[in-house]
């Protein structure tokens, strides 16, 4: 009975470390299933215990439990493999990715209760104190199993077999497509040990970086119009790939379509590729800006570093003002020097006074209210009454995880007050909690708001000498995009001068807010056409007067 029992806690504890490390992702959540893969590792210590004890070798008790916190370990690492994916869109990257962790976490300190910080750290101590214990227990269990001879050797030679079979699936022409034997944790932490070192041996060379494309223009095609460069946090291609969302989304889009024919003005779109996808914002706005393609942070962090011309330089020359409308920034922001904006209106700058939505707090309908007021109130006297802006507007509203999502006001004089909602509305607003496993719904319903609020936006502002460039930074996490999602984000160029909109038709630009399905080019791309496309007119799309896609 107790060989049955040492059996029976050992095939337990077996399956337990197993499912330990080769775990799958319930796509696209953060909740995991368990597997019929088999580990490597698993079956490599397990040939050792048994070859040490066959030799009349016994296995300490800290040895154990050191074998318990690597698999623990080895349960973290596996998590961040299987779930960033299936959230993000892509692998973890532990040299770019950790320094978010300061950010994460001063954002949850301030949007969260101190009762619901503690609660959430306990659980998690608890959660990995579990998962030591129960990992010990098998380890115990298995060690226990394994004093029995006959028991060692039917151990071994499985785990013998384990290997044998992993070696010759690795070696085949062609991996299967559901495998039998999981991939190493070890291969996952030594590839992420590997991209930390080799960035750190980079930071201390010099490493080139390519040269600055022509970034000049002569304006002459728009007259000193102000420019606004929208930039749509998490706007993606999946708004109009994905049949739901875009059906969800039809009769919003209508109301910006109605908004822009009444005002005078028409638009054309297209699709560019972002260099990042689910995050990393920023990179999409320095590419545009400077012309210079930024894939990772280590780039971007060189290129700030220099002083580089960008398209808001190019503005100046002529006399534009530019301003920073950055409602998400918080805290203080030394890189801004880069951007050289004339004036930056941060979240205290701005002012709002209003209820907050979630961490990002202000609703992108308050900042442009304020940015009408700060810096574009209406010419009344001679044309040259003040200089004409050029605004770069990062939004806020559709930031992860969508909610809660401000409720639109009509009255958009009233979003400048203390007040701007009513109490209903508002208070449905704010009980409307994310779904962490299906943000499709609040993610169409932020995406509404902000083509309502572009629509009222236009409304206000019923004047020719307004560009209104409107792109997305990047498409939403992989939750919500779909698996192997494309990067194409959506790009609308609304004006009243026809002869700009005509020369964006030459690179592909169609009419109206729905893209054509080819891509233009990158993002990088853009910034440059669009100064081209705003000179004198052109035989051929500026775009192609970019390098070549690779």
């Amino acid at each position: 009975m107790t060989r049955l029992l040492h059996v029976a806690a050992a095939l337990a504890g077996l399956w337990l470390l197993n499912a330990l490390v080769t775990f799958h992702n319930v796509w696209p959540t953060v909740f995991i299933r368990p597997s019929s893969e088999l580990s490597i590792e698993l079956a490599g210590i397990l040939l050792l215990m048994a070859a040490w004890m066959q030799l009349g070798g016994r296995i300490p008790g800290r040895v154990l439990a050191g074998l318990a916190v690597l698999f623990v370990i080895g349960a973290l690492g596996r998590y961040a493999e299987v779930t960033a994916p299936a959230l993000y869109g892509r692998e973890v990257n532990l040299y770019w990715d950790l320094p978010h962790l300061s950010s994460v976490a001063a954002m949850l300190t301030r949007v969260a209760s101190p009762g619901l910080l503690v609660a959430g750290l306990l659980a998690i101590i608890a959660a990995l104190a579990l998962l030591y214990f129960l990992a010990l227990w098998s380890w115990r269990g298995v060690n226990g199993a394994l004093q029995l001879p006959a028991t060692r050797s039917v151990v071994a030679l499985a785990a013998a077999g384990v290997i044998i079979g992993f070696t010759f699936e690795n070696l085949a022409a062609q991996r299967p497509a559901i495998p039998r034997f999981s991939m190493p944790i070890a291969k996952t932490y030594g590839e992420q040990f590997a991209k930390v070192g080799a960035a750190m041996l980079e930071r201390g060379t010099v490493r080139q970086l390519p040269s600055s494309p022509v970034l000049s223009s002569t304006l002459s095609r728009i007259q000193g119009s102000d420019v606004l460069i929208v930039f749509v946090e998490s706007y993606g291609r999946v708004v109009y790939d994905n049949r739901g969302i875009f059906e969800t989304l039809a009769p919003a889009r209508a109301e910006l379509a109605r908004a822009i024919d009444e005002t005078g003005r028409a638009v054309v779109s297209g699709y560019v590729e972002s260099p990042t996808f689910g995050g990393g914002s920023w990179l999409a706005h320095l590419s545009f800006l400077t012309g210079i393609e930024m894939r990772d942070a280590s780039r971007a962090q060189l290129l700030m570093t220099q002083s580089r011309r960008s398209f808001g330089h190019a503005m100046a020359e002529h006399g534009y003002r530019r301003v920073g409308l950055m409602p998400g920034l918080k805290m203080p922001w030394p890189e801004g020097v880069f951007y050289d904006f004339d004036r930056i209106y941060d979240d205290a700058a701005l002012d709002y006074r209003g209820p907050a939505f979630g961490w990002w707090r202000i609703p992108d309908q308050f900042s442009l209210a304020a940015l009408t007021q700060l810096e574009l109130t209406v010419r009344t006297g001679a044309p040259n009454d003040r200089k004409p802006a050029f605004i770069f507007f990062p939004t806020v509203t559709t930031h992860t995880p969508f909610r809660p999502t401000p409720p639109y006001q009509a009255d958009w004089s009233r979003m400048l007050s203390t007040d701007p909602f009513d109490e209903p509305s508002l208070r449905n607003s704010l009980s409307q909690l994310p779904e962490w496993n299906n943000l499709s719904p609040s993610y169409t319903d932020a995406v509404a708001y902000e083509l309502q609020t572009f629509a009222g936006y236009l409304r206000t502002q019923p004047r020719n000498d307004l560009i209104v460039v409107i792109v997305g930074d990047h498409q939403p996490p992989a939750m919500v995009s779909g698996a192997n999602a494309s990067w194409d984000v959506p790009v609308h160029v609304i004006s009243s001068n026809r002869a700009l909109l005509d020369v964006l038709g030459k690179c592909g630009f169609v009419s109206g807010l729905t893209p054509a399905p080819e891509t233009l080019g990158r993002m990088h791309q853009l910034g440059p056409a669009l100064l081209q496309t705003f000179g004198t007119s052109a035989s051929r799309c500026p775009m192609e007067y970019q390098e070549p896609r690779s």
